[in-house]
């Protein structure tokens, strides 16, 4: 079954189809469309789950998606989890060309650089989500954005915003300053501490976070291509925070500081 190799990153390029697993994914991709064509174009599901989630199959159908009902081992087949919830979805590829995140001028953008764990990039892109943010940018050297584990780990969420993948850091730095985005490197070594930014004021306008690799965090090159190196504080006994939950705080701040601005853009600075 074709559907299977898509688990193979070197099949999902050359299809430019991937997985969505288990209700909440499949209900966002039935809803999704990747240009003029609906992003979900098959649906494998066992008569249990059809009868479950009879509202999901029906906006699958709606969408044009061919529905096959299939036994449980067939749907085990095609999935990558240990208890598949006997829906899998194929999908069309939904990434946003870089330089169209660009020419909507987003004012909050993800930039993971070097991110290597699929769950990882998934729950930062929920995150990002989450926080408002109008994009999220993988560079060349992160993990597949549509590997089944930063699908499911993303919970829908990558169906709700623009994701750019396959950009050198560099061109996505340069890029997002000449649109007049600040870039900042969240660093656990950074020189500036989240707290102080926020009480100076400086976080409210347009803003990309650049989080780094989970085990060795973001080099020095990349580092000195930023605006600023920012910190998370560590105010109790804790090593340091996970990446997620670093991202989940700096875009959250972000955020919360744009939205006490106003709303109104401002140029690159430090």
């Amino acid at each position: 079954m074709a559907a299977r190799r898509l688990a193979k990153r070197n099949f999902r390029g050359k299809d430019r189809l991937f997985l969505a697993e288990g209700p909440q994914a499949v209900r966002e991709a039935a809803g999704h469309r990747t240009g003029d064509a609906a992003t979900l174009v098959e649906l494998f599901t066992t008569l249990e789950a059809a009868e479950r989630y009879a509202d999901i199959v029906g906006a699958a159908r709606d969408a044009g998606a061919r529905v096959h009902l299939a036994a449980e081992q067939v749907i085990a087949d095609i999935s990558t989890t240990v208890t598949p919830q006997g829906l899998v979805g194929v999908c069309r590829f939904l990434d946003t060309p870089f330089q169209e995140v660009l020419a909507a001028r987003p004012r909050l953008v993800a930039l993971l650089a070097n991110v290597r764990d699929p769950g990882n990039a998934g729950t930062v892109l929920r995150c990002a989500d989450a926080a408002g943010a109008e994009a999220v940018v993988l560079t060349d050297a992160s993990v597949d954005v549509y590997n089944p584990k930063a699908v499911r780990a993303s919970v829908g969420s990558l169906f709700h915003l623009p994701v750019a993948v396959g950009v050198p850091v560099e061109q996505a730095v340069d890029g997002l300053r000449d649109a007049g985005v600040r870039i900042l490197a969240a660093d656990g070594a950074g020189d500036r501490d989240l707290d102080d930014e926020l009480d100076k004021g400086t976080m409210g306008g347009p803003t990309a976070w650049v989080f780094g690799n989970e085990a060795w965090g973001l080099p020095e090159e990349t580092r000195a291509l930023t605006d600023a190196v920012v910190r998370v504080p560590i105010h109790g006994k804790a090593e340091s925070l996970n990446l997620a939950t670093a991202a989940a705080v700096c875009l959250y701040a972000s955020a919360r500081a744009q939205r006490a601005s106003g709303g109104c853009r401002s140029v690159t600075g430090n």
